[in-house]
């Protein structure tokens, strides 16, 4: 029997079959994914086979190949991933520019590993009700730099209601993956999507101006139009996981169209003489805080750390 793996609790998966029943299932033996090192092997938008017992409960059988999958560094074991999901179709990223900010360094992490796995992503960047006149204009200036990139961006306030059709019109008939740092208002605007859901929310930790961790596992939710949500728990950072460091700035869109006129095919673009991309960084053609990124994630890479990037 075949299905999908809409949610995992980490000891269970709920599988909805083909024929729209849904089980509560359990992995089959010592199940490892090739090439892989993972906490969990399987992963949310999966679709599996599965062996049904006389308890009414099944057996995850085997995976079928995945269109593609993205990870992180497992929290606790520096050499295992943790796979977010997998057969996306995109990516959105919740951002807050304040209550609680969310850095550029960890956008681009997120956008670096995204790229790694060839999901596309979209910003969406709430609270816009809650910012002050610089705050704003600071959002403003970030929206002009992703988009310059590449990368679609909406504002939105999910507690408001403002922007909310246009993110529902960006998920009809697609798998979509939610993340972002606790306290940004995943849950908040998976509600204003799917009111009916009812997701709890978290407050703002006022001492570190961070969010406390509502969702404990992932979870698919369907939309319109055979889509899907995918709710994630809340994220601290994402590392070099997986990753060469000679593919790293392959990552950066604008970093690896600009690499083409460097001297020296394997330039670094750190030190060398005649790199194309140092001297767009000075002329600004390549955000300083996109580069710094990029350097960062070298470094880790070399140094073989994982970083959380708040």
């Amino acid at each position: 029997m075949k299905g999908l793996v809409i949610k995992n609790t980490g000891s269970w998966y709920l599988v909805k079959t083909d024929e729209g029943n849904y089980v509560e299932c359990k992995i089959k033996g010592n199940f490892r994914l090739k090439g892989i090192r993972s906490t969990n092997p399987v992963a949310v938008g999966d679709h599996v086979q599965i062996i049904m017992n006389q308890e009414g409960t099944a057996f995850i059988s085997e995976i079928e190949d995945r269109k593609n999958y993205i990870i992180r560094r497992a929290s606790n074991l520096s050499k295992q991933s943790h796979i977010l999901a997998a057969n996306l179709d995109q990516c959105i990223l919740v951002v807050t520019v304040n209550f609680p900010e969310t850095s550029t360094t960890f956008i681009d992490r997120f956008l670096a590993s995204a790229e790694a796995y060839r999901i596309p992503v979209k910003l969406i960047f709430n609270k816009v009700d809650a910012y002050n006149k610089e705050e704003l204009h600071y959002l403003d200036g970030l929206i002009n730099l992703y988009t310059t990139i590449g990368y679609p961006c909406l504002k939105v306030s999910a507690l408001q209601g403002e922007g909310i059709e246009a993110v529902i019109e960006e998920l009809k008939g697609k798998t979509t993956l939610f993340s972002g740092h606790s306290g940004v208002g995943k849950s908040t605007l998976i509600n204003a999507i799917l009111p009916d859901l009812d997701i709890k929310t978290g407050e703002i930790s006022a001492y570190h101006n961070k969010g406390m961790h509502t969702t404990t596992f992932s979870e698919m939710f369907p939309v319109s139009r055979n889509g899907y949500i995918i709710d994630t728990p809340g994220i601290k950072g994402f590392g070099t996981f997986d990753m060469e460091e000679e593919e790293i700035g392959h990552y950066f869109p604008e970093i690896f169209k600009t690499s083409a006129d460097c001297r020296y095919s394997n330039c670094t673009h750190r030190k060398e003489p005649g790199c194309a991309v140092r001297k767009a960084v000075e002329e600004h053609y390549i955000s300083e805080s996109r580069y710094t990124s990029y350097l960062g994630m070298l470094e880790d890479k070399e140094e073989g750390k994982y970083r959380a990037a708040y």
